[in-house]
């Protein structure tokens, strides 16, 4: 088991916060429409990736007629992409940016122009991604120490690693396991609050005082907060003793 920076916590917290549920209704019918276009079909049970989608926009309480509505138009999806951008931000912090567009050009430009507004940049193919891991992600409630649920869960199969982040565990798996290990882990009386595919940075970079954490924090929710973009990863460190001067503000 390997330990964790706060930054990943941080902001699970502020997306759980947010009252703008429309914005993450919105990414989930996008996740949807992207799944039925690269699926082939809007079967939930020929589509692998379809249906975790449909798990993940349930998992947010986004209303099941939401969901019948993109899965009986699913002829009339529009050419939506998933597209990957890298760069950097404030201080050097890696940027792993998911977009779902219909207009790459447009998009592109939009990105990069944020990048730059706030102190970073947009970086060609593969100067960042290197630094990332493609993985499934299960954040499960920590019970006491956690020392137990960790030796249940890291014989589970799919599973590679499992971190201590406080008062939640995050499980990580092969990509392919992900949903897998969601089913089991709940089988086994884990409280599951969260899975995903997730980009998990090789090599961080610790980000020392509260100020600094605020200012990254507030350009990645800029970034978040574009209308294509689906998720954004950074390989942002915060050290205990940051993370707990913040707690106490």
């Amino acid at each position: 088991m390997s330990g964790h920076s706060h930054f990943a916590t941080i902001k699970r917290q502020k997306e759980a916060n947010d009252s703008a549920r429309g914005k993450v209704f919105s990414k989930h019918s996008k996740a949807i429409a992207i799944a039925i276009k690269s699926g082939g079909n809007a079967d939930p049970e020929m589509n692998s990736k379809l249906r975790f989608s449909i798990e993940q926009a349930k998992a947010d309480n986004m209303p099941k007629i939401n969901i019948d509505r993109i899965l009986e138009r699913a002829s009339e999806v529009k050419n939506i992409e998933e597209v990957v951008y890298e760069g950097f931000g404030p201080d050097g912090v890696n940027l792993m940016i998911l977009v779902a567009t219909d207009n790459k050009n447009r998009t592109s430009q939009e990105i990069k122009n944020m990048l730059e507004k706030g102190g970073g940049n947009m970086a060609g193919p593969g100067a960042v991604a290197f630094n990332f891991d493609q993985l499934g992600q299960v954040v499960i409630k920590k019970v006491d120490n956690g020392e137990e649920q960790t030796l249940r869960i890291i014989d589970v199969p799919g599973v590679v690693d499992v971190e201590d982040v406080g008062e939640e565990l995050e499980v990580y798996t092969v990509p392919q396991k992900v949903a897998e290990v969601k089913d089991t882990l709940i089988s086994l009386s884990f409280e599951v609050k969260s899975f995903a595919l997730v980009m998990k940075p090789k090599s961080t970079v610790s980000v020392t005082t509260p100020e600094k954490v605020k200012k990254i924090m507030a350009f990645i929710e800029n970034l978040d907060d574009h209308d294509d973009v689906q998720d954004v990863f950074t390989n942002v460190d915060i050290p205990d003793d940051v993370a707990l001067q913040m707690d106490a503000e």
